[in-house]
Order: structure tokens, then C-alpha cells, then sequence
């Protein structure tokens, strides 16, 4: 438990939080984005992986091959950050690299036969976490819950 989270709750376990925070939806939306990024890194670190492996894997999957820079801007890792990230799954033979025909000075890389298998685990690891996170709602809940948490971000994501 947070410092945070303990604030919340009195000796008697009821929780104190002032009514006017729990009807913010920043607030709910941040405090589920810490619970929610605590259960999925712990969930995918007892597989030895992480959040950007499974970015970068399934942008893979998805988009086929890319470089660096483009693999960036499909996961939203930061380039200074994509080089190891690139590195660690390229130690575990998860991706390849080979230099980009059309520019010698950047590699082009792509998901191996291994980093699709890791993928699919990946998946399973997380549908499992994603069950444990939305337990409370309905598969009808949790579809519209998706739907709403995708039409905010686009919206957002569309006007910054």
C-alpha cells in the first residue's frame, strides 16, 4: 500500500477521502493509472518482461518491421530509451536487426519467430492482469469502459 492510499483509510479501515475528490475524475483516473501501472509491471516483471517489450513486440506484429525512430513513435517510448529497450529484446533473441537497405546508417528491425511466441505469452499474461484489474465490471462494462478510455485519449491525443 501507497502512502497515498494509506492516507485514505483511518484506524477503522473506512475510508476518508473528501467526497468532492472522489467525484473528480482526474483524480479517480490517476489513482487507477498507479494502481493499474503497479499490477501490470509486477504482473509482467514475474515473466521477465516489461511494458516496453510488450510496446515494442506488438507494434511489430502489428506494423511489420520499422526503424528505431519509427518504432518510437508507434509505442511511445522515447528514442533515448528505444536503444536498450531494442537491446534487451535483441539479447533474448525476441527481434532482429539489419541495416536498412535504402540508409546504411540505421537498422531496420524486425519480430523473430521467438519474439512472436513471447508476444503470445505476453498476451496471456496480461488478459490475465486485465481480468484482475476490471474485476468489478461486467465484459459489457468493461467493452464501454474501453470505448470511453479510447474516445477521451484520442480527443486529447488529437488536440495537443
Amino acid at each position: 500500500m501507497t502512502r497515498a492510499e494509506a492516507a485514505d483509510l483511518p484506524d477503522d479501515g473506512a475510508l476518508k477521502t473528501p467526497e468532492r475528490l472522489r467525484r473528480r475524475a482526474s483524480r479517480l483516473l490517476s489513482q487507477l493509472t498507479m494502481r493499474s501501472g503497479r499490477l501490470i509491471t509486477e504482473g509482467l516483471a514475474r515473466v521477465d518482461a516489461r511494458k516496453w517489450h510488450y510496446a515494442v513486440l506488438a507494434s511489430l506484429e502489428e506494423y511489420g518491421p520499422g526503424s528505431q525512430a519509427e518504432l518510437s513513435q508507434r509505442s511511445g517510448i522515447y528514442r533515448s530509451d528505444m536503444v536498450g529497450v531494442l537491446n534487451e529484446l535483441a539479447e533474448r533473441d525476441l527481434v532482429e536487426r539489419a541495416p536498412d537497405p535504402d540508409d546504411r546508417r540505421r537498422n531496420i528491425i524486425t519480430i523473430s519467430a521467438r519474439g512472436r511466441r513471447h508476444l503470445r505469452r505476453l498476451d496471456k499474461v496480461l488478459d490475465d492482469l486485465h481480468d484482475e484489474l476490471l474485476a468489478p465490471l461486467s465484459p459489457a462494462e468493461r467493452d464501454q469502459f474501453v470505448r470511453l478510455l479510447t474516445r477521451l485519449l484520442d480527443h486529447h491525443t488529437r488536440n495537443s
